[in-house]
């Protein structure tokens, strides 16, 4: 089931709060983590059946290992079953999503013929994988015991964040499901979360969706493309998955306010960061905090030497890729922001704390800074964008081809067919009533507007949740928060999944 979608906004969800509220106000604490788990497993059975099979067997196993770990065993044991429950929650993963990626290139390098299985990957494996992962972590490390299985099961397919994140600790959602009927209901926490759910879904329905057309229409037809089009396909493309990430967190967090649960933030304004260090504090925030606190720290951290510090750096990043999808392109992905991320590090080290000293606050050093600060986020920026390439092309081929088209394609006039990709048919309707239509250049108005809305909202405007605080209890911004809502309600006829739904 879809957050923008009819049988969600208008059926499921309704259902949901009623039940969920009625449960809580009768203080039935059981009666409603059952009933939240039930509804949970309606919205990911609601995909396909099958794949809520393989979520149910990934749990029963994780919370045998769960339960192995919370009883008094040695350390060699216990090191023992907590080694087991990682590779057995790492062999599924790489089953399901790594198994014909693997066979292909033994085919290639070896020249064998072993036949791909072609696999269908479920839904949300990635993120409910690794949050098990790290709860079963945390049970050998003393800091969970002995959860509740209802709970558990709550925990693991909670539906805001069960596809796509953000990737929740037990620390954060446990003790919320163990006292939720402590909690009355709270209308400003209510309206705050609507407010959420209404700006992530303008942000996946009006602005992901309507970029994603341009960016399919470029890496459908390569060859039409000129070099100014491929630039503005990629740039589509950093701003389609940006909105539509972020917007599926930002549903999620909403989701999760009208219930009264808060989930952790997942967006912080990523397209603003002044480097790359900066940019991962940002983006996807619970992915970075996963890997530093089950992989980093592990791997020695900064506790073994500066080298092998930037080396588990790199690693990271590297799984990071590998972690996002099974093929090459994944890894280059990933490489260039290890690679970036271990230099900026070692700038940071050596020529960081000179900079802080020499800050003062001048009218000139002040606009000095500004100046830097700009040009490090556009930097920065481009950078970003570029390595999307790779992350959005089937392949690294496909990735360097594009890449090629735009250091070495034609210098041509904009693609007519391109800029149509970039219409709404509200403004059109708009340019219509103010005769525009009919100009030559009417469409690559529609795609200017676009383009200079997305960079605005990303790299200047307040982001969803620093919005949300402010439009609490204000009449215009319920207004306006009204009519977001029936606009992209109306637009549900075009409704698409989540990218991060295939990762």
């Amino acid at each position: 089931m879809l957050f923008n979608s009819y049988i969600f906004v208008f059926l499921f969800f309704p259902i949901c709060l009623i039940g969920y509220y009625a449960l809580i106000h009768w203080k039935k604490k059981e009666l409603a983590q059952l009933f939240l788990t039930g509804m949970s497993l309606w919205f990911y059975g609601y995909f396909r059946v099958n794949y809520l099979l393989i979520m149910l067997a990934s749990i029963l196993v994780n919370y045998l290992f769960h339960k192995i770990l919370s009883k008094e065993l040695t350390q060699k044991a216990g090191k023992r079953t907590v080694i087991a429950a990682v590779v057995a929650n790492l062999g599924i993963l790489f089953y399901f999503k790594y198994f014909d990626f693997f066979l292909s290139n033994i085919n290639a390098a070896f020249g064998a013929d072993f036949v791909l299985r072609n696999i269908v990957l479920p839904l949300g494996i990635s993120f409910f994988t690794f949050q098990q992962i790290g709860f079963v972590v945390d049970t050998y490390r003393g800091e969970v015991r002995n959860c509740k299985f209802l709970e558990y099961v709550l925990f693991v397919s909670f539906f805001p964040q069960l596809i796509a994140g953000p990737i929740v600790s037990q620390s954060e959602m446990l003790p919320q499901f163990a006292t939720m009927t402590e909690r009355r209901f709270d209308w400003e926490q209510f309206a705050k979360g609507f407010i959420l759910f209404v700006l992530g879904l303008f942000k996946k329905v009006i602005l992901a969706d309507t970029f994603g057309v341009g960016v399919d229409f470029g890496y459908n037809n390569p060859e039409t493309l000129g070099s100014l089009d491929a630039i503005l396909v990629m740039f589509a493309y950093t701003l389609q998955l940006y909105f539509d990430f972020s917007g599926y967190c930002d549903m999620a967090r909403g989701i999760g306010s009208m219930l009264g649960i808060e989930i952790p933030v997942n967006f912080n304004s990523p397209y603003k960061a002044v480097n790359i260090i900066d940019f991962w504090k940002r983006w996807h925030i619970t992915l970075n905090r996963f890997f530093t606190k089950y992989v980093y720290i592990p791997l020695g951290g900064n506790r073994r030497g500066i080298c092998r510090m930037y080396v588990n750096f790199f690693l990271v990043f590297l799984l990071s890729g590998i972690w996002h999808g099974a093929g090459w392109n994944y890894v280059v992905w990933g490489m260039m922001h290890g690679v970036l991320y271990v230099i900026t590090k070692w700038w940071q080290n050596h020529f960081g704390q000179r900079e802080v000293d020499k800050m003062d606050m001048t009218l000139v050093s002040m606009i000095a800074k500004w100046a830097k600060t700009w040009f490090s986020r556009i930097a920065l920026f481009l950078y970003v964008s570029v390595a999307w390439v790779y992350f959005r092309a089937a392949d690294v081929t496909q990735a360097n081809k594009m890449l090629g088209t735009i250091v070495g394609g034609k210098i041509q006039k904009l693609s007519m067919d391109l800029a149509e990709c970039f219409e709404l048919d509200e403004f059109w309707y708009v340019l219509k009533v103010a005769h525009l239509d009919a100009m030559s250049y009417s469409r690559y108005i529609l795609m200017f507007v676009m383009l200079v809305v997305g960079f605005y909202l990303a790299m200047v405007s307040p982001n969803a949740s620093e919005i949300a605080d402010r439009a609490k209890g204000r009449a215009i911004s319920a207004m306006f928060i009204g009519a977001i809502f029936v606009w992209c309600v109306l637009s549900f006829s075009q409704v698409s999944t989540f990218l991060y739904f295939n990762f």
